[in-house]
């Protein structure tokens, strides 16, 4: 049966890799960390009792913030917090992503390209949803950036939590009647532009700003 924790993958398999890739050193610090926590490499305390009954030992933890075996409780009290903070509606999960061929273009532009993605989706967003002819009210919208997909294949995406509804220009709640959010090739033709525009526009910037080859 093969390694089903985060920790046993990478005791397993981390030197096979280690073979063909190379690994950042802040990667290696996050997967030394990973590895070790709550074993005895990290050291740790006894609990007894008086009676030699019960004896046990529990080894520290490494703290990261991506080991699982850290963060589980914190993640679940995270998304108790956040539950508390939703509206009682019905809410649509929507994913915006790029296309593979500029992925190259955001490797060497991360925080760039991410700026520019998350603009295009709020601004597509609340267009589209304040037009009369769709909503015509502010929806609520949490939206999160993700680089990776389910294989940790570079795929950089937004995920968007979107409210059933929204403010009207007059401060009333507006509730979606048709059943669905937005058509979705609409959507897709906006997001597109509002994307593309932004990235000329950058490139536009950034040749404007070159004088005798110096930034």
């Amino acid at each position: 049966m093969g390694a089903t924790t985060t920790q046993a993958i990478l005791k397993e398999g981390i030197e096979d890799y280690k073979k063909t890739h190379r690994i950042p050193y802040y990667k290696k610090k996050a997967i030394d960390a990973l590895i070790k926590c709550r074993t005895a490499a990290l050291g740790g305390h006894k609990q007894y009792c008086p009676g030699g009954c019960v004896e046990r030992i529990w080894y520290n933890s490494c703290k990261h913030r991506f080991c699982p075996l850290c963060c589980f409780i914190r993640i679940e009290r995270w998304l108790l917090k956040q539950k508390a903070r939703l509206l009682k509606c019905d809410y649509y999960h929507v994913i915006f992503t790029i296309p593979h061929e500029l992925n190259i273009i955001w490797l060497y532009n991360e925080i760039l390209l991410t700026t520019l993605l998350f603009s295009a989706v709020k601004e597509v967003l609340f267009e589209l949803l304040s037009d009369p002819e769709h909503l015509g009210a502010k929806p609520g919208i949490i939206a999160t950036f993700q680089s990776w997909c389910q294989t940790l294949l570079l795929h950089p995406h937004i995920h968007c939590l979107i409210t059933g509804g929204g403010l009207d220009p007059l401060g009333q709640w507006k509730s979606i009647k048709n059943g669905y959010l937005l058509p979705s090739k609409l959507v897709a033709t906006r997001f597109r532009k509002k994307l593309i525009d932004s990235l000329r526009k950058a490139k536009s910037y950034r040749n404007d700003c070159t004088v005798d080859g110096r930034m």
